[in-house]
């Protein structure tokens, strides 16, 4: 069994079922995405209605149109700034910071770009063609989840259930602190 190796590809999912499922696939396997999406979706539900719908349309595109600029940019990943943001979006929910609706949305196109371009240069091996739609199904998921998170929170009507969402946040942003001490340790 030794003799029969065959190359590793750890960052790349391949679900057999073509690329947009492949984008699908890496996204559910990768928490340092998904959880920044879950968490942005938390935050844009404490802000209400009108902050959640923008989400759910901005989040998606921004990631996918930073995705392309990764992969024609293909450049070596930056996962400091992947924690920095995990750590900014916890302490915005935990502190239940009364933001306004175009705040959210700057802060999620820039998180949608920052986390696109960075899955974008890691799908540049892949190709062109195929790295867009592993970057489509990227999208995909997170409109659902976006969507999905956001109005459970906007449909929340008892104070203490907010501060369950709060209490999230906070673990989120302990989260990026423990991953950046991680990234940073590592890059030494």
């Amino acid at each position: 069994m030794l003799l029969l190796q065959q190359s590793a590809q750890a960052h790349l999912v391949t679900t057999g079922l073509g690329p947009v499922y492949d984008g699908i696939g890496h996204f559910s396997l990768s928490p340092d995405d998904s959880i920044p999406v879950v968490a942005l979706a938390l935050l844009a539900g404490l802000r209400g209605k009108a902050a959640g719908r923008g989400l759910i349309f901005q989040l998606p595109v921004a990631w996918f149109v930073g995705g392309v600029a990764g992969l024609v940019a293909n450049r070596a990943p930056i996962d400091p700034l992947r924690c920095v943001s995990f750590m900014a979006i916890g302490l915005l929910i935990s502190a239940d910071a009364p933001l306004p609706d175009l705040a959210v949305m700057a802060i999620a196109v820039a998180m949608g770009f920052l986390h696109g371009f960075l899955d974008g240069s890691g799908f540049a091996a892949t190709g062109l063609g195929k790295g867009m739609l592993e970057l489509l199904g990227i999208a995909i998921i997170i409109f659902v989840l976006a969507t999905i998170f956001s109005a459970l929170v906007v449909s929340m009507r008892q104070y203490w259930l907010r501060i369950v969402v709060r209490v999230a946040g906070s673990w989120i942003a302990a989260i990026g602190m423990l991953m950046l001490g991680w990234a940073l340790r590592s890059a030494h």
